[in-house]
Formats: structure tokens, C-alpha cells, sequence
């Protein structure tokens, strides 16, 4: 059973991987035994994460380029395959939000996040699924969002993205699943990062809604999501195909409990 979880000989791709839940999620396969290539767009914060992961004893190979790039994405996928081995898992972690209404919202903002948070994951499952269907195998992971199945104020071009990528995941996971690929997705809650670090104090009101509105009563430490990737990205996950797991301390269970 313990061989179900062992990623060793697997050549890992994360994307946004230079902090952040990205990180948390690079970490987890890379101490089960996966190699590790992480993304991201600007080279003073692929070199601090380069040390970062040094320092916890993982080699992670960085490349650099714009996951909305087509051309650019397929140039890089194929110089990772011929430098550090073919793609068997791709996690698709780059994203971005804009909090805006939506009678306010500029259309060219709008495009902007669905290109990082929808299209940005087609384009990389594209390209690295290409050579999973000829090598017969492969698994790729979405991170989705809460926002896949809510909405909420301000977010609108984030949530219609997400909500998107819910049913990319499952689309892909039916016309790939013939050549035992899997595609699944992820949707975490809030979780306990540095850009949430100033809102994450007590009295502050965002963050006693999410600590009344989550069931566990807390926020989520990125080390909770690395039990959800490494399962998608293993051998236990072979007949787990379309799904999303939401690792969000149980706030889509809920319509919310009363105030202590």
C-alpha cells in the first residue's frame, strides 16, 4: 500500500510554484519522490524559491515563461522534456485574481484573469498532454477554487473562471481517460499565506467571517492541501478521473453556523 503514494522516477511540473499554495503543493511531491520543475514569470522570485526548496533538500529545476503564451508554453515544455525527463504529472497552479465589481470591471481585465485562470491551464494540459497520450499515462491537476461552485462579491472574471476550469477538468478527464490519463482538480478554501498574513488576526472582520464561516473554524495551513496533491498525483488516484476535491475545512457542506 505504501508503494500507492511513492512518486519516485515522476518528473512533477507546478506551476506559480514560487510561493505561495503553489509551493506547499511543489514540496509534497517532491518529498514523496517526484522531480521537480517548477514555474513562474519573474527571475528574483524564481531564485529566492530555488533557495527555498534547497534548503529543504529538493533540487527543483526553474523555468521561466508566461503560461498564457502559447508558443512560449510549447518551447518550454519541450526544453523541460529533453533537460529533465517527460511530464507525468502537471499541476496547473498559476492564477490570479482581480477584486473589482462587476459594473465597474474594465472587459480587458476581465480576459485577463480568464486567460491566466481558464485558458492558461487548456494551454498547458494541451501541450504536456500530448506526449502523456503517446507515452499512455499521465495525470494532470486544475486548481480550482470555492468560487468553481460560489459566487461572491468583486470576483466575478475569478469565479466565472473557475467555474470554468471545474468543467475543463471534467471534460479533459473524459476525452483523455482512454489513454490512462487522469484529470482531476483541487478547489482550496482559505488558507494561511503570506498575502493573507494582514487580514488574519483576530477582530479584523474578514477574518472572523472565515473562522465563523468554516466549519473547522480556522484558516487552512498550505500543508493541508499536500495529502489531496500527492493522492491526484499517485498510483492511488488511477481510477479517480473528473473529479474536483475541495480541501476547504468543510465550507461547501455548510450554509454557515451561528456566531459563538
Amino acid at each position: 500500500m505504501k508503494n500507492l503514494f511513492d512518486l519516485s522516477g515522476k518528473v512533477a511540473l507546478v506551476t506559480g510554484a514560487t510561493h505561495g499554495l503553489g509551493m506547499a503543493m511543489a514540496k509534497a511531491l517532491a518529498h514523496h519522490g517526484a522531480t521537480l520543475v517548477v514555474n513562474g514569470h519573474t527571475p528574483s522570485k524564481m531564485d529566492a524559491a530555488l533557495k527555498n526548496y534547497q534548503a529543504e533538500g529538493i533540487q527543483a529545476h526553474g523555468y521561466l515563461f508566461d503560461v498564457t503564451d502559447a508558443s512560449k508554453v510549447n518551447e518550454s515544455i519541450a526544453q523541460i522534456e529533453a533537460e529533465v525527463g517527460p511530464i507525468d504529472i502537471l499541476v496547473n497552479n498559476a492564477g490570479m485574481i482581480m477584486r473589482v465589481p462587476a459594473l465597474e470591471m474594465d472587459p480587458e481585465d476581465f480576459r485577463k484573469v480568464v486567460d491566466v485562470d481558464l485558458v492558461s491551464p487548456f494551454i498547458l494540459s494541451q501541450a504536456v498532454g500530448k506526449s502523456m497520450v503517446k507515452r499512455g499515462g499521465g495525470k494532470i491537476i486544475n486548481i480550482c477554487s470555492m468560487m468553481s461552485e460560489l459566487g461572491r462579491d468583486t470576483v466575478s472574471a475569478y469565479a466565472a473562471a473557475k467555474g470554468g476550469l471545474k468543467m475543463l477538468t471534467k471534460n479533459l478527464a473524459t476525452e483523455w481517460a482512454k489513454y490512462n490519463i487522469q484529470v482531476n482538480g483541487i478547489g482550496p478554501g482559505y488558507f494561511a499565506t503570506e498575502q493573507t498574513a494582514p487580514i488574519r488576526v483576530d477582530g479584523h472582520p474578514f477574518n472572523d467571517w472565515i473562522v465563523n464561516r468554516t466549519p473547522a473554524g480556522k484558516w487552512g495551513d498550505p500543508e493541508d492541501l499536500a495529502g489531496a496533491t500527492v493522492f491526484l498525483s499517485s498510483k492511488a488516484s488511477d481510477f479517480v478521473n473528473g473529479q474536483i476535491l475541495y480541501v476547504d475545512g468543510g465550507i461547501l457542506a455548510t450554509i454557515g453556523k451561528p456566531k459563538d
